[in-house]
């Protein structure tokens, strides 16, 4: 395992805040300057695991939607990758990106900043496909989706909901039936 991808498993579950160049190299069985020297300050070692993060988000949602035609095609993979990515915990702790949103939502700096662009990314795309697939309000189909899938997580991990991901995916299949209905 690398570096970063214990550290975004950490981070996962203990929060960015909780991630230390001294809590990793205790994880990892390294001297806390071997690992200093790679990053340098905990800021940097914050910054290079959400930049691991947004990696791990790549390749569980959005690289296998690409092979999708762009539009409804597209769009309806990346909804069903990104439920996929939330029910089976690609991250240690659950979404790292509801972690870290609901973590650095209101703290000022760079790392929020990154945080922040991440997520605003990831709706962008989904406004993106929406509107290529002339969804009326794509906006609000991209916040519907977004805030489905951080509800069926919460549902799943916190309550115990086994049925949260088949309500997240009903509800979905449902707003995108109403959208193909109305062209």
């Amino acid at each position: 395992m690398t570096i970063l991808e214990r550290a975004v498993d950490l981070a996962s579950a203990e929060g960015l805040e909780g991630l230390t160049i001294g809590r990793l190299s205790g994880e990892l069985g390294m001297s806390k300057s071997g690992l200093f020297a790679h990053f340098g300050s905990k800021e940097e070692l914050q910054l290079a695991t959400i930049d691991a993060a947004a990696g791990r988000f790549y390749e569980s949602v959005l690289a296998p939607a690409l092979q999708a035609r762009e539009g409804a095609a597209r769009l309806s993979a990346y909804c069903e990758r990104y439920l996929d990515y939330l029910q089976h915990e690609v991250f240690a702790g659950g979404c790292f990106w509801a972690a870290a949103a609901t973590e650095f939502d209101d703290r000022p700096g760079v790392v929020r900043d990154a945080v922040r662009a991440a997520v605003a990314g990831w709706m962008a795309e989904l406004e993106r496909q929406a509107t290529i697939a002339g969804v009326e309000g794509a906006a609000e189909l991209a916040f519907e989706v977004y805030s489905l899938g951080l509800g069926a997580n919460v549902c799943s991990r916190l309550l115990g909901d086994g049925r949260a991901f088949d309500r997240a995916r009903l509800a979905i299949e449902r707003r995108m039936l109403q959208t193909s209905q109305s062209h």
